[in-house]
């Protein structure tokens, strides 16, 4: 098997090549994403440089206390990014979104882990922490894309909800359509990569383990593991934010209420 080709600091210098070319046309279309691309850039690498140190020493103590404590401290990190992107007022959005994002990751990695891939410790670094991250990254979008979708469709059609509920119906199924619609578009994004993996495009997993020097056979099986983790654990998410986000628009007396 070929040796893993180092990249130096110069070799990473030069890449930064690539954002001076996205800036250098955003400044040519007058695009105006300048600063989000420098402020995204920066973050980017102060970020993924402290969690390699972090993980570098983490994975030397191999200790499952540091290792959850890391996945729990992801957790709220997505869960408060997934927060910001609603753009309706929504009560306990932070606890919402930490829930349902920590028990669907939760309820899929431990899956993944101990029928799965059964490592020899369960607590091993080098594979709870990146599939923790994967499969929590996802569920951090289909959380935004759901509880964004059903807010805003709460708010938009809440004179039809409440015709519904006039004429006899349940809150649940008052909002039934709706609440559908939200998982169906949580759901739009996995789906999309799930149809063209290995045909339009290599997922990523698998493009950094063939890089990486392992067989593309295995990459391709750790890959289709981690497809169908995210994708349960995406749908897992969104049913619970949902029905979360559900109780924070409806009185005790089965009630219409607008944050």
């Amino acid at each position: 098997m070929n040796s893993v080709i180092d990249l130096n600091i110069p070799k990473m210098l030069i890449s930064l090549g690539l954002i001076a070319i996205a800036i250098g046309f955003s400044i040519w279309q007058k695009l105006a994403i300048e600063r989000s691309l420098l402020i995204a850039t920066f973050r980017s690498v102060i970020q993924l440089i402290v969690v390699g140190f972090l993980l570098d020493t983490v994975f030397a103590i191999k200790q499952p206390v540091p290792i959850l404590f890391i996945i729990i401290l992801m957790s709220l990190m997505a869960a408060r990014e997934a927060k910001n992107r609603i753009r309706e007022k929504l009560p306990y959005a932070l606890p919402i979104m930490w829930v349902s994002v920590i028990v669907g990751t939760l309820t899929i990695l431990a899956y993944t882990t101990f029928l799965v891939v059964q490592p020899d410790t369960w607590y091993a670094p080098q594979y709870l922490i990146p599939l923790a991250g994967m499969i929590l990254g996802n569920s951090m979008n289909g959380a935004a894309i759901s509880a964004e979708r059903f807010t805003q469709d709460l708010v938009k059609r809440s004179r039809e909800i409440e015709t519904y509920l006039c004429l006899g119906a349940t809150p649940q199924q008052a909002i039934a359509n709706y609440q559908a619609d939200a998982i169906r578009a949580a759901m739009i994004p996995t789906i999309n990569v799930m149809m063209v993996a290995g045909v339009v495009s290599l997922p990523g997993m698998m493009t950094g383990q063939i890089l990486g020097g392992v067989s593309p056979l295995l990459a391709v099986r750790y890959q289709l593991v981690i497809l169908f983790a995210i994708t349960t654990a995406n749908l897992i998410t969104a049913l619970i934010l949902t029905n979360l986000v559900s109780r924070q628009f409806f009185t005790p007396a089965q009630q219409l209420k607008l944050p």
